[in-house]
């Protein structure tokens, strides 16, 4: 036997002894263990990730871990569409200035890619507001989700279907997400939401009626309410004062728009976001009937 025949034997036995030994001693339960790891949380008595200081001199102790007074970093979940495909998709979200959380791929398979670690910011959402805040990056996970968008153009857009398997993945795993960080329905929001002419992923395609039906994630306004607001439609809809109360109102359920009582771009552009979302047949940026009294249905339900 040569030199190299010898090595590689020895490697194997070690390996195969270092197995046959370890396989016969019991996996050791940590409990209490800090720095990115699980501790048991004093109050519940349940084990949680958390991450803490481990020091050389001194013992971090959680005995009287958590405080009570303290809240989520995460506040917000946001959707987007990738444009590209899986594999281009996994290369620019891992190898670029840009990132998510978690990508959902157009396979129809069971798997789901944690990209970013839920306690680090990941790079998706950009220039953005919702609700008064800037830059969400800080403060939400984001999912993107393979699917090529619009095909088309502004003017003849073509945008891409969802098959039903890949809604499923995005369900379960923002049902996940948004019990365990107790997300409210009107911060489950679409990258066109938060940053309205700029983007307009996931699209109006995307189905955020079955997600608040089938997986209880997100907003969506009762029919019953809506009804009520279109007979109640004012139809004079080129006052200032109508207009600046409609500005107001999408204001208020989280869009970043003026209340100058002018349909300038930036609202026309919240518009047509929020008809995306909510009245996806036809997302023009005009204020008809329909648009107006979902988001009063809207407003009604979530922002009392």
């Amino acid at each position: 036997m040569n030199v190299k025949g010898l090595i590689f034997s020895a490697i194997a036995s070690i390996f195969i002894l270092t197995s046959c030994a370890t396989s016969k001693i019991p996996p050791k339960v940590i409990t209490k263990v800090i720095r990115d790891t699980v501790i048991i949380n004093s109050k519940t008595e349940q084990p949680e990730m958390t991450r803490a200081a481990k020091l050389d001199n001194y013992k971090v102790t959680t005995d009287y871990y958590p405080a009570i007074s303290q809240d989520n970093r995460v506040r917000f979940l946001i959707l987007h569409y990738t444009a590209i495909n899986t594999d281009l998709s996994l290369k620019v979200l891992t190898q670029k200035d840009v990132s998510a959380h978690y990508l959902v791929n157009d396979y129809d398979d069971k798997v789901i890619n944690l990209l970013v670690d839920e306690t680090k910011r990941a790079w998706h959402a950009g220039i953005s507001n919702w609700k008064g805040l800037d830059n969400l990056n800080f403060s939400s996970i984001g999912i993107e989700i393979v699917n090529l968008g619009n095909k088309g153009n502004d003017l003849s857009p073509n945008y891409t279907p969802y098959p039903d398997y890949q809604i499923k993945k995005v369900g379960e795993l923002a049902q996940d997400i948004v019990k365990r960080y107790a997300i409210s329905p009107v911060n489950v929001i679409g990258h066109a939401d938060i940053t309205p002419g700029r983007k307009f992923d996931p699209g109006p395609l995307f189905p955020w009626k079955r997600l608040y039906t089938e997986y209880g994630v997100g907003a969506w306004y009762d029919d019953a309410d809506k009804l009520l607001f279109i007979s109640q439609y004012p139809w004079d809809t080129t006052s200032s004062v109508f207009i600046t109360q409609f500005q107001t109102d999408l204001k208020k359920y989280g869009y970043n728009v003026p209340t100058n009582g002018m349909l300038d771009t930036q609202t026309k552009n919240a518009i047509v976001a929020f008809q995306m979302h909510f009245r996806p047949e036809k997302y023009d940026g005009a204020i008809d009937a329909e648009t107006w009294a979902i988001l009063k249905a809207l407003n009604k339900k979530y922002n009392p």
